[in-house]
């Protein structure tokens, strides 16, 4: 049997690039959502400004960074202010096209956990918290998501809500005065969902190439959508690849 030309992390990784264009001002967690927008600011987004918490404007990391506080993002960065008025000005000051985050647990409306697994006074995991995460999803212009889908990450009920989503779904945002879209993209490494435009539950858009239905059901904790049409994610071509693994393979020497 052949072996693929890349990994299902790969694909993931090459659509969540392809979501962000050049005029985008992106509000990057660490992990994957900076290796998407840095793929994309290496190939078909040249101009993209992106924004970590730490109060990194414009930053044009050489490797990934590992972690906010990473010295390869302040020294490529155009500037670097505090982290007040990261969040006070930058953030909550409505100038952040893109929210792209990660999660570790996410619900049908699209609603986020990365506090804890389990109960909060005794969870089974304490996970690294909100960072920026709860402020970028009312906040920025729109939220893209990416994350590894399985039951345990796609669950009926979430054990803390970090980061609100689409609430209940429907008019929820509005109702509550938030002015911003949401999520309105999410990323697996099986599929690619949006949110119905009336419900706002999530439903699957397009399969990657060799996923099935039913795996992608599998992976899901609620009774998964589909749209009417789903398509099939172009795979990865040779140029996002060899971008993409020579970026991380400058971050591994």
């Amino acid at each position: 049997m052949t072996e693929p030309r890349y990994t299902a992390q790969e694909m993931m990784t090459v659509l969540a690039a392809r979501l962000v264009s050049n005029d985008d001002v992106c509000f990057v967690g660490i992990g994957a959502p900076s290796a998407a927008c840095n793929l994309a600011r290496l190939t078909h987004a040249p101009d993209i400004t992106l924004v970590y918490e730490s109060g990194t404007l414009d930053a044009h990391p050489r490797t990934l960074p590992l972690s906010i506080g990473d010295g390869e993002l302040c020294e490529t960065a155009l500037t670097t202010c505090s982290v007040p008025e990261m969040f006070r000005y930058w953030l909550q000051g409505g100038h952040m096209t893109v929210g792209f985050l990660g999660t570790a647990q996410i619900d049908r409306h699209a609603n986020l956990n990365t506090t804890v697994v389990g109960p909060y006074n005794k969870p089974t995991a304490r996970l690294p918290g909100a960072g920026g995460a709860s402020e970028a999803g009312v906040q920025c212009g729109q939220i893209f998501i990416i994350a590894k889908q399985s039951r345990r990450s796609f669950v009926a009920e979430l054990d803390f809500l970090t980061t609100y989503g689409h609430g209940t779904g429907h008019d929820a945002r509005q109702r509550l005065g938030i002015r911003t879209k949401g999520p309105t993209q999410v990323i697996t490494d099986l599929c690619h969902l949006q949110p119905d435009a009336v419900t706002k539950e999530l439903k699957v858009v397009s399969l990657h190439p060799g996923v099935t239905r039913d795996q992608v059901v599998d992976a899901t904790a609620w009774s998964l959508q589909f749209a009417d049409e789903v398509g099939e994610t172009a795979a990865p071509t040779d140029e996002e690849l060899q971008v993409l693994r020579e970026l991380k393979a400058r971050g591994e020497v």
